[in-house]
């Protein structure tokens, strides 16, 4: 038996919500090493924070918000990986790249999607369609039914973003 009291704020955070934590997330993912994992890393962040956990009124929705956060940036990078993965399969064969090209676009992708996430969803389309996918702002226009003012003036917003970025 251990003596809780002189247990840091976060070590009795720790003790008192890491289960309940695991099955909050376990409900979510179905999957009880994921959920370990990602309970694992709410812990992790909660040490990093700047946060006085000693002086939490709420933990749960402390702890809750957190995972919410790993979990919403886990299944964005599964969604990006996966379009990665649909648009590698369209490739022909000869051109498939190296699992550490592979890594570094998915990452890469990763970036630009937290990079551009404060814009629209249309306006990160037209960026990806235009950056990733080559086509032409006129393609884009017909493909998306705008007009090619629309579309050039969605590629300055992603444009403005990447550029403050660089010089933050």
């Amino acid at each position: 038996m251990h003596d809780n009291s002189t247990a840091s704020p976060v070590a009795q955070l720790y003790v008192n919500h890491h289960g309940w934590l695991r099955g909050w997330l376990h409900r979510r993912l179905g999957h009880s090493a994921d959920a370990e994992d990602l309970a694992h890393d709410t812990f992790i962040r909660v040490l990093r924070s700047k946060e006085d956990v000693h002086e939490l009124r709420q933990p749960m929705a402390f702890l809750a918000t957190i995972a919410n956060g790993l979990l919403i940036n886990r299944w964005r990078r599964q969604a990006i990986e996966r379009a990665y993965l649909e648009a590698l399969a369209a490739r022909p064969m000869a051109e498939e790249p190296s699992p550490q090209e592979r890594h570094l676009m998915i990452e890469t992708l990763l970036e630009l999607d937290s990079l551009l996430v404060g814009l629209s969803m249309q306006v990160r389309q037209i960026f990806f369609l235009s950056q990733l996918d080559g086509l032409t702002y006129p393609q884009i226009a017909a493909q998306l039914s705008l007009s090619v003012a629309q579309v050039q003036r969605a590629m300055g917003k992603a444009f403005s973003v990447c550029y403050a970025s660089r010089f933050e």
